[in-house]
């Protein structure tokens, strides 16, 4: 296999340090999107990342929606830090509004 190199940036995904990756590296190798894993530090720059595709979130629907819900959500917080002034302040109208809307709606939680 041919050695790929991918450009990566740093990322905060909620309390937690990490890294962005790019598309390009979805694009290749989708398996290890959401596979776990661990880093292994080689020296103060460098470090290898070693993925365990077996163990990975798709076999769980519902570690799948949360990582999917989580990912939405980073691009809504990375929205919002780029573009502030974009941002439309929640206002207990907007609640009040929001439960007279819902008022009388039943969920099926189990589905």
């Amino acid at each position: 296999m041919r050695s790929k190199n991918y450009a990566i940036s740093p990322a905060k995904i909620g309390s937690q340090d990490g890294f962005r990756l790019p598309k390009a590296f979805s694009h290749d190798y989708p398996h290890l999107v959401a596979a776990k894993g661990y880093i292994e530090i080689v020296d103060k720059n460098t470090f290898l990342v070693h993925f365990d595709p077996d163990n990975d979130l798709d076999n769980d629907e519902d570690e799948d929606e949360s990582l999917m819900l989580k990912l939405f959500l980073d691009t809504l917080m990375k929205f919002a830090i780029d573009k502030p002034d974009s941002l439309t302040p929640y206002t207990q109208q907007m609640a009040d509004d929001m439960d007279e809307l819902l008022a009388g709606v039943t969920v099926d939680e189990d589905e």
